[in-house]
């Protein structure tokens, strides 16, 4: 779903200006922070309200000229490979480790992004980051935000990273 054009207007950018910026933001991200060169963007629309089997989700909320959310989306065999990857040492199921790992993501991720949406997003604060996991659940995002979700790859997985914004 297209953003709408006064929030756009907003912070000054086109939506492909958005999303190239945001893409660009998660790949320095994993190739800086967990060492993933192979991160590639798959562009596929993704809607926001998604039914996840297995998977992590790590989020940080954002509050100020714009207050929304910044969310990662994981398989648990990709939560689990990057964290043995950040922290230089084997990882074999989602704990503290794996939970810590992601939400560390999910806050770089956020802090990248909030620097595009106003005067280099010094007047938008971040949450601390929040982890949810589980076998099967929904999430999705209240009908008065505005959304990009883009989907990754890395290897034969891929993931999700979503911006929700109300302005």
């Amino acid at each position: 779903m297209a953003m709408r054009q006064e929030t756009l207007a907003a912070i000054n950018m086109t939506e492909d200006a958005l999303i190239k910026s945001l893409i660009k933001d998660v790949q320095d991200v994993f190739i800086n922070m967990v060492g993933v060169e192979d991160l590639m963007h798959l562009p596929i629309q993704v809607d926001l309200t998604t039914h996840f089997t297995k998977c992590l989700t790590a989020m940080v909320g954002l509050a100020g000229t714009y207050n929304g959310l910044v969310s990662v989306h994981l398989p648990w065999p990709l939560a689990i490979s990057f964290t043995s990857l950040m922290l230089g040492m084997e990882v074999t199921e989602i704990d503290d480790d794996v939970n810590d790992a992601m939400g560390e993501i999910a806050n770089m991720v956020a802090g990248s992004f909030k620097q595009h949406l106003s005067k280099g997003g010094s007047d938008i604060q971040l949450s601390t980051p929040s982890v949810v996991n589980g076998s099967d659940y929904i999430v999705s995002s209240g009908s008065n935000l505005e959304n990009i979700t883009l989907k990754f790859a890395s290897g034969d997985e891929w993931f999700m990273v979503s911006l929700s914004i109300e302005e």
